[in-house]
């Protein structure tokens, strides 16, 4: 069948991304979800607002309906009309607060996992429950609020995150995927919330709770497959204010952008990895067995069928990378030579092979907020080298490439020392469009085999619709054999090998990068921000 016969029948399914500068809307063929019918955008970004980094309530929702009406317009172009869906799924940036009165009244503005002021909130709760609680997860944030003794946690009736918001209003259903509610609090072997952890903060927070249990507080846990609710009637008006589109379709728990970078890149089963790069950077890999000790630099997190999972989460990834390249595209526009971003991005990577195994004596901090792997409560991108090093267009272009790298590395040297087996690591994002750079950079940086295929190339919004096509076709919960199977069987994908000349190299690179890290810490205290509205303009 045809893209617009499959559209015009109601066979598609629809995920949508809610991203950290990009809210994406992908289409596919719920029986074939390899087969992309459309795609649709919005740009959006963060601003800081009275010290806190949040997205308007408004444009949440603006947002969502400019992503679908963009994709709309892409189903038009092929002379369809989208009435029916068969799936429909959201995700969106992992962690971060949304917390709601009882007649589901925002109390006070979205905080998004970039804030970095739960620090005491994070340790108390560390040492209470032994598991590691980071500082953007949504019970830290919580947490932070009682101690702060905020106005608005007396009115506090439930808290979600923006993915499990979206999809209550789209469904009705106050349910959330399980890799998403990872991020709330801490998920044991029975897929649900850890029982005993939450009757340790039910103690600890009597007072707060007032006769509740925290459990009152979060969503509904569901694995990938189960019952997530439909798109009710209001739920499609949101989303389409046209009226053309239909409620009906069947709706998979919502998911956070880690769990769709997982599906994407077939990265669900034990010993398998992926790595995201975007406005944060982070990896994933799925465990066979716990880890022996608590460590600040491990999220414990799950697949969106529920697999334990460490994660190794870097606040900030390419956006600094993006602002070079904005530089040398304005440069190249100056001089007459106009060219797209693809194309300087194209220019300067390729170039970047060029540089030394090193990076020829150059540092590039790539810290635009706080990076608590690194130690830091605020970030202050810096360019740092010696009187001596070689100066480079290509060094100072692998120094940014490395940068992006830098933290994740410093976290993944803690799971290696743990002994955590890992066979394939996989790699999706904008900085490994173009090919063989940053993915040749990572393999040296993580000093295993990285491999990046052709079927991610919608990112997170094409891995919510294949788990949107996943829960249309009533599979069940064997998430991986349906990837395996029935999604990855016939992609293709391209493996790089670390070369040994860049692990050496990147190793030089990271020790003086950890030696420089005192700068940027004197430079956090040293500078001010100026106002900076936002870190996400020019992000890939």
């Amino acid at each position: 069948m045809s893209a617009a016969s499959v559209i015009s029948a109601g066979g598609a399914a629809l995920g949508i991304e809610l991203g950290s500068t990009r809210i994406k809307a992908c289409l596919v063929d719920a029986q074939n979800p390899t087969t992309v019918l459309a795609a649709g955008s919005h740009e959006w970004e963060n601003a800081l607002v009275d010290g806190v980094w949040t997205y308007a309530e408004d444009a949440i929702w603006s947002g969502l309906q400019a992503a679908y009406a963009d994709l709309v317009a892409d189903v038009r172009r092929q002379g369809a009309e989208l009435t029916d869906l068969a799936g429909i799924g959201v995700s969106a940036m992992m962690h971060g607060y949304l917390a709601f009165d009882a007649d589901g009244i925002l109390l006070v503005p979205f905080r998004t996992w970039r804030n970095t002021s739960t620090g005491a909130a994070a340790a108390e709760l560390t040492d209470l429950l032994g598991v590691n609680i980071p500082l953007r997860w949504s019970i830290a944030h919580l947490h932070q609020a009682v101690l702060d003794d905020e106005a608005h946690v007396a009115s506090v009736a439930k808290i979600n995150t923006l993915a499990g918001w979206v999809h209550e209003k789209l469904t009705g259903r106050y349910a959330l995927g399980v890799g998403d509610a990872s991020g709330m609090f801490p998920i044991d072997s029975s897929g649900g919330y850890d029982r005993d952890r939450v009757a340790a903060y039910d103690a600890h927070a009597a007072e707060f709770l007032a006769g509740r249990s925290l459990t009152d507080l979060l969503p509904e846990v569901l694995p990938a497959g189960a019952d997530a609710g439909t798109l009710t009637a209001e739920g499609a008006a949101l989303l389409d204010p046209t009226g053309t589109l239909r409620a009906g379709a069947v709706a998979a728990p919502a998911e956070g952008d880690a769990g769709t970078g997982m599906v994407a890149t077939n990265a669900v089963a034990p010993r398998s990895g992926n790595v995201s790069a975007g406005t944060s950077i982070f990896a994933m890999v799925v465990l066979e067995r716990p880890l022996e000790r608590v460590h600040t630099e491990i999220d414990l997190v799950t697949t969106p069928s529920g697999s334990p999972v460490a994660m190794v989460h870097c606040n900030n990834g390419a956006s600094e990378l993006a602002t070079f390249v904005s530089l040398f595209a304005r440069f190249a526009a100056a001089s007459g030579q106009s060219l797209s971003t693809d194309a300087v991005y194209e220019t300067l990577l390729r170039e970047a092979l060029e540089g030394r195994a090193d990076a020829g004596g150059a540092l590039a901090y790539n810290h635009l907020s706080g990076e608590p792997i690194a130690g830091l409560a605020e970030g202050r991108p810096l360019v740092v080298r010696t009187p001596d090093a070689d100066f480079s267009l290509a060094n100072v272009m692998r120094a940014q490439v490395y940068g992006v790298f830098a933290t994740l590395a410093i976290g993944m040297q803690t799971l290696a020392e743990e002994g955590v087996a890992l066979d394939a690591m996989f790699a999706h994002g904008g900085v490994f469009r173009t090919a063989g750079v940053a993915q040749r950079f990572l393999a040296g940086a993580l000093d295993a085999p990285v491999t990046v295929g052709d079927t991610a190339a919608e990112g997170g919004a094409w891995g919510m619709a294949v788990l949107a096509a996943f829960a249309a076709a009533q599979r069940g919960t064997d998430l991986s054999s349906y990837l395996s199977d029935h999604v990855f069987a016939g992609a293709t994908s391209a493996t790089v090998n670390p070369d040994p000349a860049d692990v050496a190299g990147f190793t030089d690179y990271l020790i003086r990068y950890r030696k420089g890290l005192a700068v940027e810490a004197v430079a956090v205290t040293a500078l001010g921000t100026r106002g900076i509205r936002s870190s996400n303009e020019g992000t890939a």
